[in-house]
């Protein structure tokens, strides 16, 4: 099979034995050389620890590894599982889905150490970069953003165009969360505008720009089957259940991470019941899309990222996650069928309704909470804490600050947007071993499979095509039985 499509038309050429061990070789070489001369141990985890710990009258439990490192954990564990599995939903896309996504992280998180460090904790008397614990959870959250647009792209474009993606996202993403949390002094603890709404515009731009005319000669593919459903819906539980502590991570300690805690787990539980009823309500029968469930269940949490740490109260955030749910079961049904008729955009994953708009969203629920925090609900001593009025930013009204973070949320817009159509303009150049539209969305163009697998089974129970066909299903069962 591997060969038999040679015959079909003109073919893209998709082998890769010589530019993707040069892209990853390359690449490592340059990351051990950047490392050697940048990145250091920051005093935490330096072996002169137990000089700093003896002249400050310390104990080990002061060292920020042991607050940090449960939410490193279960951050870690979302980007390589949650995220993994999630993108697994295609029927022959799943070694793509987990494994470039491995791959994507990997590669990221080894940049974004360096790109954030430049730009944030870089020490200009040594020169030199010092990492720590919370830095390796910000790196993380610098991954998300390129993993984001990955899910824009599922299927349609090769390792090495995602290894650009992945350089180029990274780099965006640091300017981007510099320009946002040092200049514009905003507050984002769980990346509503930095990493979701940044990344989702970052992957839809990139989509556009390579939109493909002839992307339905891959339709028997865009699919999904009982099983794959099943593995995304896994990354669905491993993300839901780990994403409070998404949220709270690099919070400060006390009260403000037990209260985004608090307002991401309610919205998260209220996102998942609208979620369902949207979806039997947008089916005739009443049944439900597992599209809808593994996606339009998280958005609550992804609106939830920049209003968590605020008093937004236990309510409002049931009322945040209630209304992300409609907001993104209406997308997948609606938007997204519209957006690729009229703007040619492809989105695979739905990236538009689970991160874009709701992170955009929660950006702009954000600034609303925060011009109208008062010192009567804060305190004074809280206001100062929760919004790090210090400084030169000490006499910011909160009005100001509201506006502030608004106009985070346009920047992370615009850098998305503008950022992802220079990168699609540079994966246009017929350099990068993309598959022909008719092998889109299958894993044999880049992996080695397993002997059983070689021939094209047709599942008992199969699902439509995964979201852009979904406007068809609201009068009718997406369901079919085939006899075999």
């Amino acid at each position: 099979m591997g060969n038999c499509w040679q015959s079909l038309g003109p073919q893209k050429n998709t082998y890769m034995r010589l530019s993707l061990p040069a892209v990853c070789f390359v690449w490592q070489i340059a990351m051990i050389i950047l490392f050697g001369v940048f990145i250091r141990y920051d005093k935490e985890s330096d072996a002169h620890w137990a000089e700093h710990k003896k002249a400050e009258n310390l104990t080990d439990i002061d060292n920020e590894f042991y607050f940090r490192y449960p939410s490193f954990q279960d951050v870690h564990v979302m980007i390589f599982v949650g995220f993994g599995f999630l993108m697994t939903f295609l029927k022959r896309y799943s070694y793509g889905g987990v494994g470039f996504n491995f791959l994507i992280a990997s590669f990221g998180l080894q940049w974004a150490l360096l790109m954030q460090g430049w730009f944030h904790s870089l020490d200009l008397t040594t020169g030199k970069i010092y990492i720590g614990i919370e830095s390796l959870i910000n790196a993380d959250f610098c991954c998300a953003g390129s993993l984001i647009a990955f899910g824009a792209l599922l299927g349609k474009v090769s390792p090495v165009q995602l290894m650009v993606v992945t350089l180029f996202g990274v780099t965006l993403f640091a300017v981007e969360e510099y320009i946002i949390l040092d200049l514009l002094h905003c507050r984002d603890s769980g990346g509503s505008m930095v990493i979701h709404c940044f990344g989702g515009y970052y992957g839809l731009a990139i989509s556009w720009v390579l939109y493909r005319p002839n992307l339905h000669q891959s339709k028997r593919l865009q699919g999904s089957n009982y099983q794959s459903d099943l593995f995304a819906m896994i990354g669905t539980l491993f993300l839901w259940m780990f994403w409070p502590s998404f949220n709270s991570a690099i919070t400060d300690r006390g009260d403000g991470q037990h209260r985004t805690v608090i307002n991401t787990y309610i919205a998260l539980a209220s996102s998942v019941l609208t979620a369902y009823a949207m979806s039997s309500l947008f089916q005739k029968r009443g049944k439900l899309d597992m599209v809808h469930i593994q996606n339009a269940s998280l958005a609550g949490a992804v609106a939830m990222g920049t209003a968590a740490e605020f008093m937004i109260t236990p309510y409002g955030s049931l009322i945040v996650g209630f209304f992300m749910g409609i907001i993104s079961t209406f997308g997948y049904v609606f938007v997204t069928p519209f957006l690729e008729r009229s703007l040619k955009l492809q989105d695979t994953c739905g990236v538009h309704n689970l991160h874009a708009v709701p992170g955009m969203l929660g950006g702009f629920i954000g600034a609303i909470v925060a011009a109208t925090a008062t010192e009567e609900v804060y305190s004074k001593e809280g206001l100062i804490h929760v919004f790090d009025k210090e400084g030169k930013f000490a006499d910011r009204s909160m009005g100001t600050q509201g506006g502030y973070q608004a106009a985070g949320t346009c920047v992370s817009i615009a850098f998305g947007l503008i950022g992802g159509v220079i990168v699609g303009l540079i994966l246009k150049i017929p350099i990068w071993g993309d598959t022909a539209d008719d092998h889109c969305f299958d894993d044999e163009a880049y992996w080695e499979l397993p002997e059983e697998e070689e021939e094209t089974l047709s599942p008992v129970l199969e699902y439509n095509n995964h979201m852009s066909h979904k406007g068809q299903d609201i009068t009718e069962s997406s369901f079919t039985v085939e006899q075999f």
